[in-house]
């Protein structure tokens, strides 16, 4: 048995796979977001163990025959997120998460200071990163920074209190702006741009590497044998893309959950920082990978159904399908959370723009589907123009549910996207498969069956030219609305 842990911002998720990788039991466990100011987002770390703990406690009564069977667990997680611990291993302040905009002054400090910061870590320096987020502690709260002996990330922060023991993988690292990407090691000269060291960063794994066993003490309390390995693990959208094998170069997905993801593995390394693209390490030897992170994505349907006090979203869905697609002139920016790619504005805001008298609740939520489209199409195109090639899309997440969101998306991003019969599996699976392989001898490219397809969906050519217009039109908003956010 092998068992995979996924760390989300709103849940806490565990599944367990048999030997035939196939899901045999999973529990889930909420968790909440705290605001205390402006841009501000933070959870407690304390918050995450207790719903792992819980989580578990769900398992093991009602599957305790199978617990007992896990040789191998595997970790995913949010990125980026800062937690903080003094030489006792205690958390020193909730972890600043990885939508939190509080350190946009920081990060222009770290790329002045390292000039060739981009060359190093293959990125912009942006306040979602954790490097950044460490400039403002020891800014604003000294007294804390001081006592910081060990820096981990959310995931991570799950190993140490399973094993003791400080690791991460390569996929998460990289998304700390402390990682030379190309060379899978941590850059000295980044860390001491933000007054750290080597002995304060976890030690370094491919995300399919031993890292640890459980501790004893926790395996009694959740029913598992002793010496339970633990993998390196990846961070949530390098997991994703292991449960649905995009592990060869041109293999991507998009990914519609609370935020936007679109994911293109490749066996080089190949960053275009300036265009907000992320060029990261993919969580298995020699792979890489190019991702467009949107901070909202999913959410911003669930952001609109919420203004409209529509409990239904599907209802939303069907009266903008009915209403026809493109019939509306207005736009919508999906910026609820500001943005990261392509722009690296904390700052940016949510718009409709383009009403009229003649406006309709369809018409307003058509223009939210199109505009997370939109959103995933500027991406695409820091992607293309960095050479990298495209080969097959999946789409994955809770958006992947509507076949007509697909066929905007498809429109806009001229691609055929893929809807897999289990398009809502994700991180957790990813996890376990890691898991897997860290205890078995096998290539990953060989290990794993490539998930079933359900449908296709195609591109609408007849309404190519009226979605580029658009798209410029969409383009051109956010750029005259910039000295407007700030």
């Amino acid at each position: 048995m092998y068992l995979g842990i996924d760390l989300g911002t709103s849940s806490l998720k565990i599944v367990l796979l048999d030997s035939q990788l196939q899901i045999v039991a999973q529990t889930s466990h909420d968790l909440s977001v705290s605001r205390p100011k402006p841009l501000w987002s933070e959870q407690h770390p304390h918050d995450w163990w207790l719903a792992l703990n819980k989580a578990m406690v769900t398992l093991q009564q009602q599957y305790a025959n199978l617990l007992s069977e896990v040789v191998a667990m595997g970790l995913s997680g949010q990125q980026h997120g800062a937690v903080l611990l003094d030489k006792h291993g205690d958390v020193l302040r909730p972890a600043i998460l990885w939508n939190d905009g509080r350190s946009m002054q920081e990060c222009e400090h770290l790329m002045a200071s390292v000039p060739d910061y981009a060359k190093i870590t293959g990125n912009l320096i942006m306040p979602g990163f954790t490097a950044p987020k460490l400039a403002w502690v020891a800014e604003h709260e000294p007294e804390i920074f001081a006592k910081i002996d060990k820096v981990v990330l959310p995931k991570d922060y799950l190993r140490f209190k399973m094993s003791g023991v400080f690791a991460t993988d390569m996929s998460d690292a990289s998304g700390t702006s402390w990682l030379n990407v190309g060379k899978r090691q941590w850059s000295q000269t980044m860390l001491a741009a933000t007054d750290l060291s080597l002995a304060q960063m976890p030690e370094l794994f491919e995300g399919n590497a031993p890292t640890a066993t459980v501790s004893a003490e926790i395996a009694k309390r959740w029913g598992l044998r002793d010496k339970v390995v633990i993998a390196g693990g990846a961070g949530d959208n390098a997991a994703a893309a292991i449960s649905i094998n995009v592990i060869n170069p041109g293999d991507a997905f998009l990914s519609l959950g609370t935020s936007g993801t679109y994911f293109v593995a490749d066996n080089k390394c190949s960053p275009n920082a300036a265009a907000g693209l992320h060029t990261f390490c993919h969580c298995l030897p020699n792979l890489w990978h190019q991702m467009n992170c949107h901070l909202s994505a999913a959410s911003c349907l669930s952001w609109w159904a919420s203004v409209c006090q529509e409990k239904n979203v599907e209802l939303l869905m069907q009266e903008a399908e009915q209403h026809n697609y493109l019939q509306t002139h207005a736009l919508f920016l999906p910026y609820l959370s500001g943005e990261r790619s392509p722009h690296g504005n904390p700052y940016a805001q949510g718009v409709f723009f383009g009403m009229t008298h003649e406006t309709k609740r369809a018409d307003l939520t058509e223009a939210v589907l199109e505009g997370v489209a939109f959103n995933f199409a500027e991406g695409q195109k820091a992607m293309l123009a960095s050479g990298t090639t495209i080969e097959q899309v999946a789409v994955v997440g809770g958006g992947a549910r509507s076949l007509y969101w697909g066929k905007i998306l498809a429109t806009a991003l001229q691609q055929e996207l893929l809807y897999y019969k289990d398009r809502e599996v994700g991180a957790a699976v990813g996890a376990a498969r890691l898991a897997y392989l860290s205890v078995n001898t096998v290539k990953p490219c060989e290990a794993f069956v490539n998930p079933s397809i359900e449908t296709t969906v195609q591109p609408d050519t007849e309404k190519l030219t009226e979605f580029q217009q658009k798209q410029l039109n969409f383009e051109s908003l956010y750029q005259h609305l910039i000295p407007s956010f700030k």
